[in-house]
């Protein structure tokens, strides 16, 4: 498909697929992560008269037919998507036009040396401790103290008599949504599916992201 036939959105979705390293022309070593380009469609075009408010649904996430369920099915034959996509997601815009139903979302504006942030789901860790959770120092491990490993105490006395609200306790890490911002895309490969960012993003290997137009860009 020509880029006069896709659409210019400051977000698009993608896949992790790990991490390598490159050598520019000085030879300088330099640390990317490979992100794979998949396909981002506009299967719902939101507009102020009848939703309120401007905006696209953008959908990405490829899976087998008998993977889908049929509502989401018609949604996507009404919108002219002869793809099964089963992520949805939405993108505000001004001035959207219900023409761009069906049709991609463009790449052009993700060329090398933009600044982009890039957002994902964290690798699930488990059930954790404060020392591995919150790096706390731990208790000391000699005269006979038994849990080293412990975060102390976790109150007052009477007053106030319980345990304030986001106190740094044990439990559950990772799998958490994290924006990593100011990153460089280094690489930009639309016929062959992949880019390269300069550094590394949240998540695990075949995670799906959200890269955008940085808003902090520096400079």
């Amino acid at each position: 498909m020509s880029e006069e036939n896709k659409v210019k959105l400051p977000i698009f979705y993608a896949q992790k697929s790990g991490m390598t390293r490159i050598f520019d022309e000085a030879g300088n070593h330099i640390p990317v992560t490979v992100v794979k380009l998949i396909p981002n469609v506009i299967s719902q075009v939101k507009t102020s008269d009848k939703d309120g408010y401007e905006a696209y649904q953008v959908a990405f996430g490829e899976k087998r037919e008998k993977l889908v369920t049929k509502p989401v099915q018609g949604q996507l034959k009404k919108a002219g998507v002869d793809k099964f996509l089963t992520k949805f997601s939405e993108v505000k815009a001004k001035g959207v036009d219900a023409a761009n139903l069906g049709k991609e979302v463009s790449l052009e504006d993700f060329a090398a040396k933009t600044a982009i942030d890039v957002t994902g789901t964290s690798k699930g860790k488990g059930f954790a401790g404060v020392m591995k959770r919150y790096n706390f120092a731990g208790a000391m491990s000699t005269h006979g103290h038994k849990k080293p490993r412990s975060g102390g105490s976790i109150g007052q006395c009477a007053s106030p008599g319980r345990v304030y609200k986001e106190k740094k306790m044990p439990g559950h890490m990772g799998v958490d949504t994290k924006t990593v911002q100011n990153l460089e895309v280094v690489e930009l490969n639309v016929d062959q599916g992949y880019m390269l960012i300069k550094g590394s993003i949240p998540g695990g290997k075949n995670g799906f992201i959200r890269v955008s137009k940085a808003l902090k860009a520096k400079g």
